[in-house]
């Protein structure tokens, strides 16, 4: 179901409930969250604050499945919220947290970015949510042009050469470029030189213009090999996409998995996560995105087969545009009640350090 279909539907489930339907689906999907597991009418009364028979309960239980948002997982088991449901609660009935003075100060204390490189801050930022959170935490960065230090090409066989790049910040790349025919080790370090002799302090936008200017007018400076080596390195970063994904606490998936065919949908998802087009799709749904944004399960082709949801955040820089976006991946019976909060503050922290 899209995410447009889904919105509609709840809206017009929403008209339908009654505070009684309301409060036993509200306890239904907290069960849920806390074990897993489906529940039954009889347990259910003992958890609500209600004086209502098993059979009224089972009633009202029968016309939420109706509705689309309870199912049973098994003949006479218990019920358990559908994907429609989980939507449904999020957007209807869930009462948010607040994050307590203590957990700010901890976010802010491990975002803070004295001494460190903006990579560094991510990934402990990510890390920080993988453990509060008990999920994958991800951040989606963006690449800065940062001014350079120095550039080195190393020989790794006769048709690969690994190129460093260090940025002033302290900040390193590595790209493994195809060497040119015929190149040799004199070449590279020719090549090293060539550039360490006009990158440091310029980035690496105002560095390839001016070497490209440069390339032209003095190739006699260069054999022909040497320049193809020097243009081979530059061109390695400028067709990149601008972005990277960290993510941290992939084990934590792990801990609410069932059944065998769960380890399987858990592996696809790392898969996509690690492709260019997976980073594509995750960037996509931060793109016009305000606040947090929660896709649960199928809501988004990335993550339907996984069984998953994902809570993310976009964060902006000095010119209110946004830059990137932060965000937790787990089971859809996740808290989103704590989560949510934590996850938007972690993006205006963030926020705060892009310039």
């Amino acid at each position: 179901m899209t995410e447009a279909r889904a919105d509609l539907a709840t809206r017009r489930v929403v008209e339908d409930l009654n505070e009684r339907s309301r409060e036993i689906f509200r306890n239904i999907v907290d069960a849920f969250v806390e074990t897993g597991e489906p529940i039954g009418s009889r347990t259910l009364a003992k958890r609500l604050n209600m004086n209502l028979s098993p059979a009224s309960i089972r009633n009202t239980m029968a016309d939420l499945e109706e509705l689309g948002l309870l199912f049973a997982p098994h003949t006479s088991a218990g019920r358990l919220p559908t994907e429609l449901g989980l939507r449904f609660f999020v957007d209807g009935i869930l009462e948010l947290g607040n994050l307590s003075a203590e957990e700010r100060s901890n976010i802010e204390t491990l975002c803070v970015a004295s001494g460190r490189s903006l990579e560094e801050v991510f990934g402990e930022a990510t890390t920080m949510l993988a453990g509060l959170s008990h999920c994958a935490g991800l951040v989606i960065a963006p690449k800065r042009d940062r001014p350079i230090k120095h550039i080195e090409f190393v020989s790794l066989d006769a048709h690969r050469s690994l190129v460093v790049l260090v940025a002033e910040d302290g900040g390193v790349e590595n790209r493994v470029i195809d060497s040119p025919v015929g190149v040799t080790p004199s070449d590279l370090t020719e090549a090293t030189n060539y550039l360490n002799a006009r990158i440091r302090g310029s980035t690496l936008d105002e560095t390839r213009e001016q070497l490209r200017q440069e390339l032209e007018s003095a190739r006699s400076q260069l054999d022909e090999v040497t320049s193809r080596v020097v243009e081979a390195g530059l061109a390695s970063w400028g067709g990149e996409d601008h972005t990277t994904l960290i993510v941290r606490g992939q084990s934590k998936l792990l801990e609410d998995v069932r059944a065998v065919e769960d380890l399987e949908h858990i592996r696809l998802l790392f898969d996509a996560l690690e492709t260019k087009k997976g980073l594509d799709r995750l960037i996509e749904l931060t793109t016009d995105a305000e606040g947090v944004r929660i896709y649960i399960g199928s809501e988004n082709e990335l993550f339907g087969l996984s069984g998953c949801s994902l809570v993310v955040a976009p964060y902006h820089d000095s010119r209110d545009q946004i830059v990137g976006a932060i965000g937790v991946i787990g089971p859809t019976r996740i808290n989103y009640g704590r989560i949510i909060p934590m996850v938007d503050y972690t993006a205006k922290v963030i926020g705060g350090l892009m310039g």
